[in-house]
């Protein structure tokens, strides 16, 4: 298993485990140091009487070292494996652990003061404006929106988009009464005299077809009278209407007051009326609408507009010299520049961060702070220990050397001044 463990470590954490392993070897030689020069000093210091302070010098380093040993140990396991109380607190205590640890955060990182100071004095403005300022920076960000953009396009389902499509458009353009503000909306426009351009347009598209289809005319109404009347006079006939239609509508485009033109006035206004008004005329708009959007060819549009949009989408966004990704680019360095140059912009941008940051620790900071706490409940105690060992183990091994050192040197202090006054 631990070796299974070993070949699951990352390379920096093997590199962590190898210097961990160096720093025991050096803190227990530094105990076996002392254990040795202890002995030597122990047996001889009958005969050479200024060994005691070695073996008081000795003797303390152990004690030192084997109490910082025992210190450090416990953090991580039982000291020789025997459950003493308090020991392998790690381990056993990782929920509380976790759980301090995301109230620490919460309550001294995750608050809305410490949280504004530090976004009021980072110039976030200034500095996204200097960063997009960078043709490289602005490209990378154009091609990984695209990328991004490209990615939900693919993950949309065609069926889920016409289901949306279809509750928006009936929930906004069928269900609605379309009577009232369409009439509301036609009256302005006939009161206004607004229509006179599109009538004008009909007019002129009328008068353009009459002048290159005569020929439409022949039989038009010589083929409806009786056989008996002599070809000529039914050709008559045809030039007669033709002329007429033709007279006609140049009348009406030269005369703004011509009863055509004043008919389609009063249609129009009596429509406006009516669709505000009449309920058998917005009954019958609504149910043309209803019939219109129930069409199994105004469904074959909407699929087909929405796949050859989003084909199109795709293959802008795929290329990086298309006009979509150049705009975007171009838009996004334009942003950048007045960043960099608008103060009055940055304060605008800084203001804004720096709020809604505020309000989102604020809301959000104990279901922040809740990750670290459910993270650490949901890791095994021993891979923990591991863990957490392997990143502050060798510096606590330290600890070990310098337990050694210390106690060395307190129990000579206490020896020779016991010496000196005791006698």
């Amino acid at each position: 298993m631990a070796h299974n463990r070993t070949q699951l470590l990352s390379p920096a954490d093997q590199e962590r485990r190898r210097g961990l392993r160096v720093m025991k070897g050096v803190a227990l030689g530094a105990l076996v140091f002392m254990a040795v020069l202890f002995v030597i000093a122990f047996v001889l210091q009958q005969e050479h009487p200024p060994l005691a302070y070695v073996r008081a010098f000795a003797e303390g380093g152990m004690v030192g070292a084997l109490a910082d040993w025992f210190a450090v140990t416990a953090l991580f396991r039982h000291p020789l494996g025997i459950p003493i109380p308090h020991t392998a607190i790690i381990p056993n205590r990782k929920d509380e652990i976790g759980i301090n640890l995301g109230e620490f955060v919460e309550t001294e990182f995750l608050r809305g003061d410490v949280v504004r100071t530090k976004l009021e004095s980072a110039g976030v403005a200034a500095r996204l404006g200097e960063w997009l300022s960078v043709p490289e920076h602005t490209e990378r960000v154009g091609t990984e929106g695209a990328l991004m953009a490209a990615s939900v396009l693919r993950a949309l389902s065609d069926d889920d988009v016409h289901d949306v499509i279809e509750d928006l458009a009936r929930k906004h353009l069928i269900e609605p009464q379309s009577g009232p503000p369409l009439g509301a909306l036609l009256g302005r426009t006939v009161q206004s005299g607004a229509h006179h351009g599109a009538v004008d347009l009909a007019l002129d598209s009328i008068g353009t077809w009459l002048a290159s289809n005569h020929d439409s005319f022949a039989g038009l109404v010589s083929r409806r009278l009786p056989s008996w009347v002599p070809s000529m006079a039914t050709r008559l006939v045809d030039d007669a209407v033709y002329n007429e239609a033709v007279k006609f509508v140049a009348a009406a485009q030269a005369d703004p007051q011509h009863p055509a033109r004043v008919a389609i006035d009063g249609y129009l206004a009596r429509l406006a009326d009516d669709l505000q008004h009449d309920p058998k005329t917005m009954a019958r708009l609504d149910d043309a609408k209803a019939t219109l959007f129930d069409s199994p060819r105004v469904r074959e549009l909407a699929a087909e507009a929405w796949n050859t949009a989003r084909a199109g989408l795709l293959d802008s966004l795929a290329d990086p010299q298309s006009g979509l990704r150049r705009r975007v680019v171009q838009v996004l360095g334009d942003i950048g520049a007045r960043l960099t140059t608008d103060s009055a912009l940055q304060s605008r941008v800084d203001g804004r961060v720096v709020d809604a940051a505020v309000f989102l620790v604020d809301r959000y900071r104990h279901d922040i702070a809740s990750i670290i706490t459910d993270t650490v409940s949901r890791w095994d105690a021993e891979e923990t220990t591991e863990k957490i060992e392997l990143m502050v183990g060798r510096d606590l091994q330290y600890i070990r050397l310098n337990g050694t050192v210390v106690g060395a040197l307190a129990g000579l202090v206490i020896f020779t001044i016991a010496h000196a006054v005791l006698g």
